[in-house]
């Protein structure tokens, strides 16, 4: 498998541990000029969104260490347009969401950073 099937094959089993755990899956790879947001789904009240992070070992560092502050901004940005887009008010509750993968180990960690503005 080349990359990009390992990576889908990894948010396939984001979305389904996900779906187990109570998140409504909105929408997957969404995608505009600022970047891109792996899972949008509600839970808990909250509009999330979720960044899937995928390591093999550890050797180039956990998969949890890879979303960055730069990527975590990116990320921030994306959401603000798919807001934007779909109407959600500044009243929305919305949560920044990291599932890392590590090998066959999947850690869900909620509300992982806050709002970033750059």
């Amino acid at each position: 498998m080349n990359t990009r099937e390992i990576g889908t094959a990894q948010e396939q089993k984001a979305v389904a541990y996900l779906r187990e755990h109570g998140v409504q899956i909105l929408q997957q790879n969404f995608r505009c000029r600022q970047g891109e947001i792996d899972i949008i789904g509600r839970h808990d009240g909250y509009l999330v969104f979720v960044e899937v992070k995928y390591r093999k070992n550890t050797n180039c560092g956990t998969a949890a260490e890879a979303v960055t502050y730069t990527k975590q901004c990116r990320i921030c940005r994306v959401a603000d347009f798919y807001r934007y887009r779909c109407h959600y008010g500044a009243d929305t509750a919305v949560r920044y969401d990291v599932l890392a993968i590590q090998g066959e180990e999947l850690t869900w960690i909620q509300n992982a950073f806050p709002h970033r503005y750059k």
